[in-house]
């Protein structure tokens, strides 16, 4: 469905000036749509109805100020790319724009745009592959919505999503609890096989179902039997290897880094069933341990921004657990030298009302502008890019599309967005993005 195979891909990284096919995504969504003001883009000036209860702090770096609840992140704020002017959200609760660039009905005849991870699953993995290129370790909101999806790609190319319920526990809304359990019971995937099942039983039945299924692939047009052989060859792959269990197995960390991802715990704050709680800064843990195992996309996210009511005390909670987790991973990649090559972002779909609802204290969605955060991936980072006006409602300088994001994510493994193309369905070559630059004070 590409012509771009992995020769090409490590050719068009050398090209870049890259030179190293361990380039990798760490991509964090911050579950809800997340409040710019409260975070990245405080009004200390404005009417007490729009700049809430924080108060901005000095970081590291002259002239840039964040959120009290942040002073980790303050404190190495050299490594941080600050986009306070991102804009073209769909208004919708799911995390597809963050994990595409696109919009959700974007080619939905034909299955909808592939998500990253998916991307890069295509063009470089293979059935024989140890660790998956793309894991989807996303719990909130039914799995947000099924957002890490492969699109048009077909299931070849789905995130493989481990079960991660016996390490964090999420409480889904009522409503999301009805959206997940539609999903069906195989949207993630144990780590662990059957006892009873042999690796010999395992590689035998593998091969038998190859062959009984040879004169059903023959007369299926559609190709979607080569998509579920090849996705079940590599599961296997996986599975055998134990590379990706590993991974997510914490036991086998050195104490003094888990030490690192382990935050004090919470008492003074109150607790939200529906959002994560302090034990979900090992998330970032896991994700680096991921990508060291070979993966080369990691989605993780925190939830619950969606902060129609208690805006103020859900960030006590919330903001801790993202500054705790972002300035550890960045600080333990750059002490394992490969900051570099990992590309560090984390958004969500949308920001918030920059006015406080006086009935439920809360702040609303508000697709005019939202928050960013880069880091790692070799971007020039210690800057603040985008302005937004005196109440934080809109841009009124540099607006940064979520295309741009992904052209910038792009660039960073060696990838020209406008130059590759994936073929459809029908045929069509399709260009990984439409439009979209990367952000040119970064690179």
């Amino acid at each position: 469905m590409t012509g771009f195979s992995l020769a090409n891909l490590l050719r068009a990284e050398a090209q870049a000036g890259i030179g190293s096919s361990s380039k990798a995504i760490i991509n964090v969504h911050l579950d809800g749509g997340p409040p710019h003001m409260d975070m990245i883009d405080l009004k200390p000036d404005a009417p007490v109805e729009i700049r809430g209860e924080f108060q901005p702090i000095s970081s590291k770096v002259s002239g840039i100020q964040i959120c009290e609840l942040l002073p980790r992140m303050a404190a190495h704020a050299d490594q941080f790319a600050l986009i306070r002017s991102l804009t073209g959200s769909a208004g919708a609760h799911n995390a597809f724009q963050c994990q595409s660039g696109f919009r959700k009905k974007d080619m939905l005849s034909v299955g909808g745009r592939p998500a990253l991870g998916s991307v890069i699953a295509k063009l470089e993995s293979t059935a024989r592959d140890l660790a998956p290129p793309f894991v989807d370790i996303m719990q909130g909101r039914g799995l947000v919505r099924n957002s890490a999806r492969p699109g048009f790609l077909g299931p070849s190319y789905q995130p493989f999503r481990p079960d991660l319920s016996d390490l964090f526990e999420r409480q889904l809304e009522k409503g999301m609890q009805g959206e997940l359990k539609r999903l069906g019971t195989d949207h993630q995937v144990s780590l662990k096989l059957n006892p009873a099942l042999s690796l010999q039983r395992l590689e035998n039945r593998t091969t038998l179902l190859s062959k009984l299924d040879t004169i059903r692939r023959k007369v299926d047009s559609s190709g979607m039997m080569d998509a579920m052989d090849r996705f079940s060859q590599q599961a296997v792959s996986i599975l055998t290897s134990g590379r990706l269990a590993d991974a997510m197995d914490l036991s086998q960390e050195d104490p003094a880094t888990l030490a690192r991802y382990s935050p004090a715990s919470q008492n003074d704050v109150t607790k939200f069933t529906t959002s994560d709680g302090p034990d979900a800064v090992k998330k970032f843990l896991i994700a680096r341990r991921l990508v060291q195992a070979g993966v080369r996309c990691v989605s993780i996210s925190i939830s619950d921004f969606d902060t129609h009511r208690n805006n103020f005390e859900r960030l006590r909670q919330l903001l801790p657990i993202v500054d705790h987790g972002l300035s550890a991973l960045v600080t333990d990649l750059q002490e394992r030298g490969m900051l570099d090559d990992v590309t560090i972002v984390a958004w969500g779909e949308f920001g918030r009302t920059p006015r406080i609802n006086s009935k439920n204290g809360g702040r609303d969605h508000w697709p005019r502008v939202g928050p960013a955060i880069l880091a790692g991936g070799g971007l020039q980072t210690g800057q603040v890019i985008g302005k937004t006006d005196r109440t934080a409602s809109t841009v009124v300088q540099r607006p940064v599309h979520y295309k741009d994001v992904f052209a910038t994510l792009y660039h960073t493994l060696g990838i020209d967005p406008h130059a590759v193309t994936l073929t459809d369905p029908h045929g069509r070559p399709q260009y990984l993005l439409d439009e979209g630059k990367p952000l040119a004070e970064l690179i």
